[in-house]
């Protein structure tokens, strides 16, 4: 049976490739958030609490970077809840919402 994560096909360890999806899909939703609102990465650094170079990192897809919860405390920053659904990956139920 095929992976199901990208991060398995690389070569990731199951944990590891479901840490670093939940990673990946709220880096996207975070980046895409500030790109929409049309904010210079100093100006979301204020919205979140950190340093602009840590926004250039986010930006620019350092994932290694960031902690899922940093990332949804960042996203909670804008007002964005993140919510999560739980299932069995072989029955390919697990989406995050």
């Amino acid at each position: 049976m095929p992976a199901r994560n990208v991060f398995e096909t690389l070569g990731f360890g199951r944990e590891e490739a479901a840490n670093l999806r939940l990673r990946a899909r709220l880096m996207m939703a975070l980046t895409e958030h500030i790109e929409a609102r049309d904010l210079t990465q100093s100006e979301a650094a204020k919205v979140i609490g950190c340093s602009q170079p840590r926004v250039s990192n986010l930006m620019n897809g350092k994932i290694n970077a960031f902690t899922v919860d940093f990332l949804v405390n960042a996203l909670a920053q804008f007002g964005i809840n993140v919510d999560l659904v739980i299932g069995n990956a072989a029955e390919g139920t697990l989406e995050s919402t």
